[in-house]
């Protein structure tokens, strides 16, 4: 499967055309977002309209600017071919998605603890692709200056649970980022995007 995955996107009309112009070929067999689609809520209708109309699946999981309240659930639900992955999983392929989103530069989070363990406990067999907005602990994707700022329960995760891939985003500094925790590629898309092919 070839997919094409970016983040951040904070209503950048220029980069959101160029990103739909490379959605629409027939080699992308669906779209990936990381969470910021919006400044704030604004602009994440219009935004999500445009992707809804190529008629090609967007998984999506919310930014820091997406998580007052209800805002996620209620701004995805009218679109048909938008599907949130927000604390759940969903079977993409031979693949596990599974996603976390929200948040900011929080390096814990009890709450991803619980539903990491339920995930683990379920499904460690699958080949899993982990969605995330903040980049895990201790790699090129959370680096500011000499300082790792990244999500430590999310690197403890990744070495427990050995995803094939995990997708962040929210540093803006380290957009194109890609390394590796052991096996599992780290990878933040950027506002260009990236096209990701998995076998």
């Amino acid at each position: 499967m070839k997919f094409l995955a970016f983040t951040d996107i904070h209503q950048n009309e220029k980069q959101i055309k160029v990103l739909l112009a490379r959605a629409k070929e027939k080699d992308i067999d669906f779209v990936v977002c990381t969470g910021d689609f919006s400044t704030f809520g604004r602009g994440a209708q219009k935004m999500l309209g445009q992707f809804n109309a190529l008629k090609k699946k967007l998984y999506i999981i919310p930014g820091n600017h997406e998580e007052q309240g209800t805002f996620f659930a209620d701004v995805i639900s009218g679109f048909e071919f938008v599907e949130g992955v927000h604390a759940r999983e969903v079977k993409v392929g031979n693949y596990l998605f599974v996603g976390y989103g929200t948040g900011g530069f929080a390096q814990e989070d009890a709450e991803f603890r619980k539903i990491a363990r339920k995930w683990y406990s379920e499904f460690r067999d699958e080949k899993m692709i982990l969605l995330l907005h903040g980049p895990p602990f201790g790699t090129t994707a959370d680096l500011l200056g000499d300082r790792h700022v990244g999500h430590k329960d999310y690197r403890a995760f990744i070495e427990r649970a050995k995803p094939k891939l995990v997708i962040c985003g929210h540093l803006h500094e380290t957009f194109g980022a890609v390394d590796m925790i052991g096996a599992t590629k780290v990878v933040n898309p950027g506002q260009e995007g990236m096209v990701i092919e998995m076998k």
